[in-house]
C-alpha cells in the first residue's frame, strides 16, 4: 500500500462505501470500487482531515466544499461511466471527484476557475499517480471546445441554466449530469442528447454551491 495511506484509512474508506453508499442504494459495482480505491483524506485540507470519511461536504477554502461521498457516488453513478469514455467535469474544486472519474474512464478533461485549486488538485492527482487527467483554468460555463465532444459531463456547481456549449459539446446519447437552480432550492438533473437536444431526468433535491461565469 502506499504510504499516503494506512489500515485505519483504509477501515474508514471501507466503512463509508458500506454504509454511505451501498445502504444508500448505489449498485454500480465500478463505481463502488472506485471509491474504495481513491483516498478522499487525500484531497481534505489538513484542518478537517480527521472528517475526511464523514458523510458530509467538507471546506477547501475559496468559498468552495468537496462534496458529500454519497452526492458524487449518485452523480458518478448516474453518469454510467465506460471505460473508453472522454469525460468533461465542469469544476475541479478538491480534485476528488476527479479522481474517482479517472478510475472509471478513459480521459477525464476537468475546468475550474481558481487557479490555486487547479494547482493543490493537480499536484495530489500527480501524486497519485492519475496520468489520463488534463486540468484546464477557465470559465466552465463555456465548456471545453479543444478536446469535444465528449461521451459524458458532469458539472459540480450549480447552474441556473444549462449552457449552450455543454449541449453542443456533448456526443449524440451522451449524458450530462448537474445539480440545476430551481423555483425551490436545486435539483440534481441528468440529461441525454437525442437528436441535439437534451431529454432531462430529475433525480431530487441536492445543495451545491452556485456556480460562477466570467462576466461579459
Amino acid at each position: 500500500m502506499m504510504d499516503f495511506d494506512s489500515k485505519e484509512t483504509i477501515e474508514q474508506r471501507k466503512n463509508m462505501v458500506e454504509r454511505q453508499l451501498i445502504l444508500r442504494g448505489i449498485k454500480n459495482q465500478r463505481v463502488i470500487e472506485a471509491f474504495l480505491r481513491v483516498p478522499r483524506h487525500m484531497f481534505v485540507p489538513p484542518s478537517h482531515r480527521d472528517l475526511s470519511y464523514q458523510d458530509t461536504p467538507l471546506p477547501i477554502g475559496y468559498g468552495q466544499t468537496i462534496s458529500q461521498p454519497y452526492i458524487v457516488a449518485l452523480m458518478v453513478e448516474l453518469l454510467n461511466p465506460q471505460e473508453g469514455d472522454e469525460v468533461l467535469e465542469i469544476g475541479t474544486g478538491s480534485g476528488y471527484q476527479t479522481a474517482i472519474l479517472a478510475e472509471l474512464v478513459k480521459m477525464v478533461y476537468s475546468v475550474e476557475r481558481i487557479p490555486e485549486l487547479i494547482k493543490r488538485a493537480g499536484g495530489i492527482l500527480s501524486q497519485l499517480g492519475y496520468h489520463n487527467v488534463v486540468l484546464v483554468e477557465g470559465d466552465g460555463s463555456k465548456g471545453l471546445p479543444r478536446f469535444s465532444p465528449y461521451d459524458k459531463i458532469i458539472v459540480s456547481a450549480c447552474s441556473k441554466k444549462i449552457y449552450p456549449a455543454w449541449v453542443e459539446e456533448l456526443k449524440e446519447e451522451g449524458i450530462i449530469v448537474l445539480p440545476l437552480e430551481a423555483e425551490r432550492g436545486q435539483n440534481l438533473v441528468r440529461g441525454i442528447k437525442r437528436k441535439g437536444k437534451l431529454v432531462l431526468e430529475d433525480h431530487g433535491g441536492c445543495v451545491f454551491v452556485p456556480l460562477v461565469e466570467d462576466e461579459l
